[in-house]
């Protein structure tokens, strides 16, 4: 949404009433402003402020109380133009690495649980709800396949991605096989396949192995799966979710019905991949990688009342994101800062993983 640009006066105003606001949950009156901030303005003055400001729609009156709290368009007024987000402090830094960043992979065990140690710490740090969604794999790079044979007409088929992710599909077979079969198979995928991306193996798999002399019906099973055996794994299976304790604390879920919709929300995974995933690009602020999307901005109803903060981590050529989920009353700069640290952090951690 476009926004005007704002006096000096007005800024300083609706920042302090988010500021007062995240720390407080109660709403602002000009009183409060004027015996808390030196801003050199009256009472008289700084109601005049506000009620331009309410006029406006960057602020409103929840009650007949004299407070005022913000509204979805301050927030985005402030997040665009406001606040500035400086570098993690030395404390938060040395909590998270005594937590996750100095992990090691022998301690993890797997690349889930790497993710999964991501999502706690940061559900903690943040104390909100905590996502991390493990990156897409069609760009990234196929190592190698084997195959176990469960029975003669059953096979495990077991796929090596970038050393850090493996996947595994059960088939059927038409026909009986023998080890031999496959083993002539595999050493031949994995000959013609390995170094390839999954989205070119899905693209040409057929015309790579049109003049092998392996197993012809065991070939041409391999073919007639490959949308499936090198497609993505479905979006529900790469989220790990944490802190569902921390944000049912938040006074903006005490009531009994907001506890029920927020808990059906959490409940419902591929809602809560998609917009981690797929935030709207145009919320996000030119120049950074950070994506703030504030209540209704959310294309899901059950997330109108939250804000969501998404980042990319990377791994090789690989895309992850990892994301906040609060009420709008958040540390809008300690999530921001938080975020790109911790995305920094398993960025780093998985990439150094062999």
């Amino acid at each position: 949404m476009a926004l005007r640009e704002l006096s000096q006066r007005e800024r300083q105003v609706l920042g302090i009433i988010i500021q007062s606001y995240v720390e407080t949950a109660a709403p602002v009156g000009s009183r409060y402003i004027a015996k808390h901030y030196n801003l050199g303005l009256s009472d008289a003055t700084i109601r005049n402020v506000m009620a331009e400001l309410e006029d406006e729609g960057y602020i409103s009156q929840p009650h007949t109380s004299a407070g005022r709290i913000p509204t979805d368009k301050g927030y985005r007024y402030y997040v665009d133009l406001i606040m500035t987000v400086s570098g993690i402090d030395e404390r938060e830094k040395k909590r998270i690495d005594a937590n996750f960043g100095q992990i090691g992979y022998e301690r993890a065990g797997t690349t889930s649980d790497v993710l999964l140690s991501a999502a706690k710490v940061l559900g903690s740090i943040s104390r909100q709800l905590s996502v991390v969604l493990s990156p897409t794999l069609s760009n990234s790079t196929f190592e190698k396949l084997d195959i176990v044979l469960l029975s003669s007409t059953r096979m495990m088929v077991i796929l090596s991605i970038q050393s850090l992710f493996v996947k595994t599909i059960v088939m059927e077979l038409d026909v009986e096989v023998s080890r031999q079969k496959v083993e002539d198979v595999v050493s031949v995928l994995n000959q013609r396949l390995s170094g390839l991306t999954l989205a070119e193996i899905r693209h040409s798999i057929a015309e790579r192995l049109s003049d092998c002399s392996c197993d012809p019906s065991l070939k041409n099973l391999i073919v007639r799966s490959a949308g499936k055996l090198f497609d993505e794994t479905p979006i529900v299976e790469r989220l790990y979710i944490s802190g569902t304790e921390y944000i049912v604390e938040q006074p903006e879920f005490q009531q009994p019905e907001k506890v029920r919709e927020l808990i059906s929300m959490i409940e419902d995974k591929l809602s809560i991949a998609k917009l981690v995933e797929n935030p709207d690009e145009g919320l996000r602020s030119p120049g950074k990688e950070v994506t703030i999307s504030i209540g209704k901005e959310n294309r899901e109803r059950h997330a109108a009342d939250l804000t969501i903060v998404t980042t990319p981590y990377y791994v090789g050529n690989m895309v992850g994101k990892i994301g906040i989920f609060g009420p709008k009353r958040m540390d809008y700069v300690h999530a921001v800062r938080v975020l790109n640290y911790m995305a920094g952090s398993l960025s780093a951690t998985l990439s150094h993983v062999n």
